[in-house]
Parts: structure tokens; C-alpha cells; sequence
């Protein structure tokens, strides 16, 4: 590598929600929370538009990294997801996908090196464009639904819960850190929690 130059890409960390104003910090955007997090823990932006997603470039240990936010709208998350790791050649197991999940309470972080989709739209959506389920994912507890779960994904966090989420996506970014730098294992062993919910 040549000095100055950036390194390739050999990662890439996805982060699942819905663009716009109407979804801000909505319980499905748990997975844009957590790219926010990501964003101030490298000091990066994700800012540039490219494989219809909002993207930036990291390093992580030495390791070229893209952070990105698809822009498809979350049930198409692996339109773009899937476009830009074959653009940069990078095999599903480097693809680390972070979303939100119901079956897990408020401020919960898990760590997966594979996995279904667990009835989860944009998980469905990435699994059908990278041809395969062995990705790891981060997924955040967002709790079970109060009310119809279509309104209970699009409503927002409230008092405790949100406190414990904005908790979970900075751990959510340092186990995507960990999990490049010090492999999975470490990742789900330091960063794996499981909390009781708003009780």
C-alpha cells in the first residue's frame, strides 16, 4: 500500500432502517441509531450517495471498512447492500448487518456470525442478494410489540427504552469494531447482552 493511500475495502458494515424525516429514531431505525454511533466512534460521515446507500469510508485495524446506510426503503436493504459487495468483492462473511429486533427487550445487543431472518423484511431482503444466510449481524432489542407491530416499529422510544437504546447503538458500533479487529468470538463475548426490559 502506498503512503497516504486508503486501504481497499475489505468490509463492509450495513445499517438497516427507512430514509426520511417520517422514520427518525423510530424503533425500525434502530440500525440508523447505531450508524450514527458508528459515525462518531471513527469520526466519519456517512455522506457520499453510492449503491443507493449513504456511505463513508473507515479504517478499522488497518482494515478498509464501508460503513453505509441503504436508501432503498428497509424491505430492499439488499438491492444496495448486495450491489456494493460485489463491487468491492467482499464475501458475505465480512458483511456485518445491523438492524433492529422485536424478539429482543429495549437496550439488548447480540452478536451473530449467521443466522435467519427471523421474520425480519430487511434481513429476508439481504439473505435473498447475497445468496446466503452466513453474514454476521447485530441485532438490537427494540421489545416485543405493545399494540400492531407495524405501528409499534414506526413509533418511537420513550423515556427508559430510549436511554437503554442510545446505550445499545454505541455498543452495537463497538461490536462491529471488535468483531473486524478481534473476530467474532471476542465480539459476542464482550458485547452479547440480554437486558430485562423496562421493568
Amino acid at each position: 500500500m502506498l503512503f497516504g493511500k486508503r486501504p481497499a475495502v475489505e468490509w463492509i458494515v450495513a445499517f438497516l432502517g427507512n430514509p426520511g424525516p417520517k422514520y427518525e429514531n423510530t424503533r425500525h431505525n434502530a440500525g440508523f441509531m447505531a450508524g450514527a454511533a458508528m459515525e462518531k466512534l471513527l469520526g466519519v460521515r456517512m455522506d457520499r450517495l453510492r449503491h443507493r446507500a449513504l456511505t463513508a469510508r473507515a479504517e478499522v485495524g488497518g482494515r478498509g471498512v464501508l460503513l453505509m446506510e441503504p436508501q432503498t426503503y428497509m424491505n430492499l436493504s439488499g438491492e444496495s447492500i448486495g450491489e456494493a459487495a460485489r463491487f468491492y468483492k467482499v464475501p458475505p462473511e465480512r458483511v456485518i448487518v445491523i438492524s433492529d429486533e422485536m424478539a429482543l427487550p429495549p437496550g439488548s445487543v447480540r452478536v451473530r456470525a449467521s443466522g435467519s431472518a427471523g421474520g425480519h423484511n430487511g434481513l429476508k431482503s439481504v439473505i435473498a442478494h447475497l445468496g446466503t444466510d452466513k453474514f454476521p449481524r447485530i441485532r438490537l432489542g427494540i421489545g416485543e410489540p405493545e399494540y400492531d407491530s407495524v405501528d409499534w416499529v414506526l413509533g418511537r422510544f420513550t423515556g427508559r427504552d430510549a436511554e437503554a437504546v442510545a446505550a445499545a447503538c454505541e455498543n452495537a458500533a463497538k461490536a462491529a469494531v471488535c468483531y473486524i479487529s478481534e473476530g467474532p468470538d471476542r465480539a459476542m463475548s464482550k458485547y452479547n447482552k440480554k437486558t430485562s426490559g423496562n421493568a
